[in-house]
C-alpha cells in the first residue's frame, strides 16, 4: 500500500470540492483548479468529515504508481487555491537585469538582443528590484515550470557564476586556469 496514497487530503472549510466522473474541481479563494484523474484509481469526497481519499482497484506496477502520484496532485491542488505557490528567482552578472511590462517578462542577460518571455495565463510575474523575479500562481506545476523555463534562458555559469539561479540556490565554482603554476 502506497503510504502517501493512504492519506485522506483534507479540505478547509472555505474550499468546495466537486467531483464529475473522473474530473476534480477545487475551487478556494484564491481560485479554481481542475484535474481529470487516471481510470486506474478513484477518488471520493466526504463532505461531512471534509476530507478526499484516494483508492486504486488492483495492485498492478501502474495503479500503484498512480495511487500516491493522484493523492499528491490532489493535495497540491487544495494548497494551490487557499495559499498559492511562490518561485523567487535571482539575477547575478554586471549589467544583468529583469523588468515586467504587460504580460511580458524583459530579460537583459548578456546577449546581444534583450529576451522577451510571455507570462503564461494563471501566472503573477513581479520584479521587485532589478535583480529578483518572484512568480506566484496556484498551480503548482504551472509556477516550477516557468521558473525553470526563465532559468533555463540563462544558467550560472561555473566560472564567474553569473545567470539566472533560484534565490539560494548554491553553484559550485571553478578555479579557472589561473591556478597552474
Amino acid at each position: 500500500m502506497s503510504r502517501i496514497g493512504k492519506k485522506p487530503v483534507k479540505v478547509p472549510d472555505n474550499v468546495k470540492v466537486q467531483i464529475v466522473d473522473r474530473t476534480i474541481s477545487i475551487e478556494g479563494p484564491l481560485g479554481k483548479l481542475s484535474w481529470e484523474h487516471r481510470p486506474e484509481v478513484s477518488v471520493a469526497y466526504d463532505p461531512g468529515a471534509k476530507t478526499i481519499t484516494v483508492t486504486r482497484q488492483d495492485d498492478q506496477r501502474q495503479s500503484r504508481a498512480l495511487h500516491g502520484l493522484t493523492r499528491a496532485l490532489i493535495q497540491n491542488m487544495v494548497v494551490g487555491v487557499t495559499e498559492g505557490y511562490e518561485k523567487r528567482l535571482e539575477i547575478q552578472g554586471v549589467g544583468y537585469l529583469a523588468a515586467v511590462q504587460g504580460q511580458t517578462l524583459q530579460l537583459r542577460v548578456g546577449y546581444a538582443n534583450e529576451l522577451q518571455v510571455p507570462i503564461p495565463a494563471g501566472l503573477k510575474v513581479t520584479v521587485p528590484d532589478q535583480q529578483h523575479i518572484v512568480i506566484r500562481g496556484i498551480d503548482k506545476q504551472l509556477v516550477g515550470e516557468f521558473a525553470a523555463d526563465v532559468r533555463a534562458l540563462r544558467k550560472p555559469e561555473p566560472y564567474k557564476g553569473k545567470g539566472i539561479r533560484y534565490l539560494g540556490e548554491v553553484v559550485r565554482r571553478k578555479q579557472g586556469k589561473a591556478v597552474v603554476k
